[in-house]
């Protein structure tokens, strides 16, 4: 048997605000302990962020002895069993221990237990299914450290049973893999997501684009995404391009790697539920211009004012991605800095300086000031004030 550590020395485990909740809890006679990524985190020896707690005690009673404990509460989820609470302005989420009563491939009914086993078979990989004790004692119910030393990604239990009860977990086994740079696929489990991929389309657009974000930015990201698109996966997510390159060309931006990635860019709109102002960033990287060094500084500035800065730096981002330049080109690597070295100005003039120059309220103000900023886009942002309403006075 694979001897575990102990997480008694980490610095995270020994914060006040966690260990007073750690208290809390066992002065209700209850017992919390550290779940999943934290303590994968901290096995895996790479940086611990969010800390969840699991406990034996029910929602209602986190919610009882904490609020009488002065802290805050917030019952984020509490059917579900989660209760939010903030001590010394540190959040965590403290989850009662479940089982899963029934499950239809996209969300579970759960009842409570006091079980640490039983919580711990519902869980998907053996990683995640790691707890740790307010003294850092680890407490393994599937192997999971045993995986964790054998840089192995595996289903708790039955892999075709667990991604059955919730189909994201296809998704999630890939997305550890990109983001997890030194894990590999356990046979067993690829296996099974590849058998079990049709269950993808069951899915909803949010809970596919949470996945793919992060699944997007993670260090072997192309590879994996390869590694779907080679056994079918990807297609259930995404009608794909092969652009295979360009994407390993592209900065960690999950939205340019989203535009090149997907066939149809502007159904991403709707078939990942994107925010208006990720919706507009896809509007201009397929309307933008072809941006590249030969173009003079002044030619830059224009369209650099024209589009603003956010679309400036993708299209630069984009364009040199499908360029045969290499990344270390000393005039493409120059291009995005464009904003830093030249803050677009602002157009000195509005309607009101027109109107008091002897402009008659009305269109013609409108279509003058649209005539005289181009005037000035042309001059290279040179006229000023006083000359572009002397030229609106002569013309």
């Amino acid at each position: 048997m694979t001897k575990l550590p102990s997480l008694a020395r980490a610095r995270w485990l020994n914060e006040p605000s966690l260990q007073r909740a750690f208290a809390v809890v066992a002065e209700a006679d209850g017992e919390a302990r550290v779940a999943g990524g934290a303590v994968r985190n901290a096995l895996l020896k790479i940086p611990v962020g969010d800390i969840d707690l699991a406990t034996t005690l029910d929602p209602q009673k986190i919610v009882d002895i904490f609020k009488a404990a002065g802290y805050g509460v917030h019952p984020l989820g509490i059917e579900h069993g989660t209760v939010m609470v903030v001590i010394s302005h540190r959040t965590y989420e403290i989850t009662t221990l479940r089982r899963d009563v029934e499950t239809d491939g996209r969300r579970a009914v759960v009842s409570f237990t006091e079980n640490w086993a039983e919580d711990a078979r519902r869980r998907d990989f053996t990683m995640n299914a790691l707890y740790c004790d307010a003294r850092g004692k680890i407490h393994d119910y599937a192997n999971g450290y045993k995986d964790i030393l054998s840089n192995r990604i595996t289903f708790v239990g039955n892999p075709a049973a667990r991604i059955k009860e919730d189909y994201l977990r296809i998704l999630r086994y890939f997305r550890f893999l990109s983001v997890f740079e030194n894990m590999k696929a356990d046979a067993a489990s690829l296996a099974a997501c590849v058998r079990l991929k049709k269950g993808l389309l069951t899915l909803s657009a949010e809970r596919i684009s949470q996945e793919m974000f992060k699944l997007l930015v993670g260090p072997k990201a192309v590879a994996i995404l390869k590694l779907m698109a080679k056994h079918g996966v990807l297609k259930n997510i995404i009608a794909h391009t092969d652009e295979f390159r360009t994407l390993e060309r592209l900065p960690g931006d999950p939205l340019l790697r989203a535009f090149v990635l997907a066939e149809k860019p502007h159904m991403l709109r709707d078939a990942w539920r994107l925010s208006n102002a990720q919706a507009r960033r896809i509007e201009f990287l397929m309307d933008g211009p072809s941006l590249n060094p030969k173009l003079r500084e002044n030619e830059q500035r224009r369209i650099l004012y024209t589009v603003g800065e956010q679309a400036w730096r993708d299209g630069v981002a984009l364009n040199w991605a499908r360029s045969r330049a290499s990344l270390q080109d000393s005039a493409w690597k120059r291009m995005p800095s464009l904003p830093n070295r030249w803050p677009a100005p602002k157009f000195p003039l509005n309607g009101r300086d027109l109107l008091a120059a002897g402009f008659s309220s009305g269109p013609d103000v409108g279509q003058e000031l649209k005539r005289l900023e181009d005037f000035w886009i042309a001059a290279d942002f040179k006229p000023t004030k006083d000359e572009l309403l002397g030229k609106a006075k002569h013309d």
